[in-house]
């Protein structure tokens, strides 16, 4: 990523190539998460790949345009774009800040992503699916919380953060193991200034 233009909407060819991309190994990710029954979801992995590659703009538009994609087939992704568009934004300004630039330092920030979209999803799960999650542990303890407490709010904060505090780490350490394993020639594709596409 160009650190002189972290908010640019002026993007390399390289850098709109990858959001296809990004997008394509979001999917995959999700449906290996399904395919093993895992109780994560791991469909953002290529959200925040590019983020760390391209910057958060790009990082932003791959997990808006993933969303829009699986909501053609699956409604309830469109609902949370937004979480997604977070999710690339975030990564995109930790990685820029240096925060994603070991295993200890990608750790946390998986840990903060984690929490960013609790906090992004929690509201969307109350509004549109009474709280739950649809994912089979979250959604247990969202019962057994809800049984001793009655307060929606806080069963369906616990259902979120079970999930994606957990999937929000792997997600982040795949993905900076994925960047860490990539040749140099292919990470110099976006440190470059040679901004041939704009969105502007």
């Amino acid at each position: 990523m160009n650190k002189q233009s972290m908010w640019s909407w002026h993007f390399s060819t390289a850098a709109l190539v990858l959001i296809p991309v990004a997008v394509g190994i979001n999917y995959i990710g999700k449906l290996i998460a399904g395919m093993l029954k895992l109780p994560l979801w791991l469909d953002s992995i290529g959200t925040v790949l590019a983020a760390m590659l391209g910057g958060p703009i790009v990082g932003a538009l791959a997990g808006a345009i993933n969303n829009i994609i699986y909501g053609f087939t699956d409604p309830i992704s469109f609902v949370y774009a937004i979480t997604s568009v977070v999710i690339g934004l975030v990564v995109g300004i930790l990685f820029y800040k240096g925060y994603i630039s070991s295993w200890g330092k990608a750790v946390v920030a998986g840990l903060i992503i984690g929490l960013v979209a609790t906090v992004i999803s929690t509201p969307l799960n109350i509004g549109f699916w009474g709280g739950q999650t649809g994912n089979i542990w979250g959604d247990a303890l969202f019962a057994v919380v809800l049984a001793n407490t009655e307060s929606t709010w806080l069963a369906s904060l616990l259902d979120e953060l079970v999930v994606d505090v957990p999937d929000k780490l792997l997600v982040v350490l795949i993905s900076y193991g994925i960047f860490k394993g990539l040749p140099q020639n292919v990470v110099q594709l976006y440190n470059n200034n040679d901004k041939v596409e704009t969105l502007d």
